[in-house]
């Protein structure tokens, strides 16, 4: 696990999108192409912002990106609560990332089908070859959720590399995530934390006792992926008593 603390949000944006472009422009060199999850959430958006500015735009092969959603709430594409949706407005239409390089959940389909659905398109994806993303971006929520692993779910104990539905009964509403066996066998992870409110979790979830079931991202722990986690101050703050 590596460490990157910054005074500021800016800061820490700044330095996640400058190894994004170098991370994954060395796989495209390497291999012809890459292939990334991301997260949907508030927290990311400003990153999709500063990859499509100038200062980094044209730092990548974007028709070379194969593009997935960590999770998805159980809307349609169009929801303002879509992470796809947001995903499309902030990142693949500035960019013109060709639409079938983007790996949309298809949630017109009955929560579980939606979810059988894409764990069958990613594994044809890699056409036989063993699923691993080289690069999965995550967020962390005040609970210690990441993508959509909440706190007290069943699908904290899936041991199987795939998607599942969620539902949340708290919010009455389903999601769509990644288990966690299949973020770990990724090549490398990236958090994107801020803010004062998330530090507890931060905390809890770096430096605490293990409780899976309440501090669901302590799952994100693989045997062989590099782990980043980009902070602001704020979101440390409990760290540095630790």
């Amino acid at each position: 696990m590596e460490l990157h603390i910054f005074k500021t949000v800016d800061e820490a944006i700044t330095s996640l999108a400058d190894y994004f472009v170098q991370h994954l422009h060395m796989i495209i060199s390497d291999n012809g192409r890459c292939n990334v999850v991301l997260s949907g959430g508030k927290s990311p958006r400003n990153l999709y912002n500063l990859l499509t500015s100038s200062a980094y735009k044209d730092q990548l092969d974007w028709s070379k990106m194969y593009f997935f959603l960590g999770d998805e709430r159980y809307v349609p594409l169009e929801d303002e609560a879509s992470n796809g949706g947001m995903i499309r407005k902030f990142l693949a239409e500035p960019l013109s990332i060709p639409e079938e390089n983007i790996f949309y959940l298809n949630t017109s389909l009955s929560p579980e089908d939606s979810a059988r659905e894409y764990t069958i398109r990613i594994r044809n994806h890699f056409d036989g070859a063993a699923v691993k993303f080289d690069l999965v971006l995550l967020g962390l929520g005040d609970n210690a959720h990441t993508a959509s692993l909440f706190p007290g779910t069943a699908v904290l104990k899936e041991t199987e590399k795939k998607i599942s539905a969620v539902f949340l009964e708290d919010q009455d509403l389903w999601r769509l995530t990644m288990t966690a066996p299949l973020i770990n066998d990724a090549e490398v992870i990236a958090f994107l934390v801020y803010g004062q409110t998330k530090s507890d979790a931060v905390h809890h979830v770096l430096n605490g006792p293990e409780d899976i079931n309440q501090y669901p991202a302590q799952l994100i722990r693989p045997e062989h992926a590099v782990v980043h986690w980009f902070l602001d101050e704020a979101a440390s703050t409990y760290l540095k008593n630790d």
